[in-house]
């Protein structure tokens, strides 16, 4: 064997390694379904997913409605497409706010650290104490129940175990021999940070961002439960897992099991996904390390 064709064996080991494998593709798949019913599925919907018809309550499937209908008598294929729409905007907006906010301040701690470093650490590990839900049901309680307060409480609780993980990865970049030829060629900090240092976290945060968008998809389900998050009529799948209880007990679980199992396998999937994009960076999973009192 050539010295040309090991190197290309070794280099595609290393490629199936860190390729997403047939679990991974599987679990984009079903993201990527999602992500297109979401954005087209309201307008391709049938019936109007907030017309009630108490005529047709707790309706079997019929040729035009082929998930029947729920306690109210809408439509419960319009109301899953719908509620698809908001139950995925939710957590994108929770992991956009939370991971921007997270990464600047874990990148601004990391290259200044000294004092700043200290302060910002004890200043995550204050935010630590405060659970996502709770925080979440603490502002809707103060400022309204609405998928907005929801919104930004989730992203500000997120921002602590965003910035814990990222700082530390932060911490080893900065001290690369790449930023120090940087500094010496005269560029600043900014610069440096934004054209080079934050690039290189790319993989990491992507990798993040798809381990945080299923707890937070669970996080804001978990808020619209109890009424505080997406309001009724309006469709969401939290929204619709409340809804369907009192079909539960009388014997009609359609609501309930469509729309938790639509949660269900979305949260495997990003979490499927995520780990496979962490496997090949070799980076900590968030919760394992801090919903358990772990350090990094």
């Amino acid at each position: 064997m050539t010295a040309t064709s090991v190197v290309r064996a070794r280099a595609g080991a290393r490629a199936g390694r860190g390729g997403l494998g047939p679990l991974g593709v599987t679990a984009a798949t079903v993201i990527a379904v999602a992500v297109v019913l979401a954005a087209i599925g309201p307008e391709l919907a049938s019936a109007d997913p907030n017309a009630s018809d108490f005529a047709h309550a707790y309706g079997p499937p019929t040729p035009g409605h082929p998930l029947g209908y729920d306690s109210q008598g809408r439509d419960l294929l319009a109301r899953l497409l719908t509620g698809a729409r908001t139950s995925l905007l939710g957590p994108l907006w929770v992991v956009a706010l939370g991971m921007t906010a997270g990464t600047a301040i874990a990148v601004v701690a990391a290259w200044r650290g000294g004092w700043l470093d200290s302060m910002v650490s004890s200043v995550l590990e204050v935010m630590f104490s405060f659970p996502g839900v709770l925080l979440a049901m603490l502002v809707a309680a103060v400022f309204g129940p609405g998928l907005t307060s929801a919104v930004f409480a989730l992203a500000v609780a997120y921002i602590p175990y965003i910035a814990r993980l990222v700082r530390s990865a932060a911490v080893a970049e900065r001290h690369k021999p790449y930023i120090q030829a940087l500094e010496v060629q005269g560029l600043g900090a900014f610069t440096i940070c934004l054209r080079h240092l934050v690039p290189n976290l790319l993989p990491l945060l992507a990798a993040q961002a798809t381990l945080f968008f299923g707890y937070a998809m669970v996080d804001l389900a978990i808020v619209s439960f109890f009424g505080l998050g997406v309001q009724p009529p309006d469709a969401d799948w939290g929204v619709m897992v409340a809804s369907g209880q009192s079909g539960v007990l009388q014997g009609y679980p359609a609501e309930s099991l469509l729309a938790g199992g639509c949660i269900v396998l979305l949260v495997v999937a990003f979490n499927v996904l995520g780990e496979r994009l962490s496997d090949g960076r070799r980076v900590h999973r968030p919760w394992r390390l801090f919903r358990r009192g772990g350090t990094a």
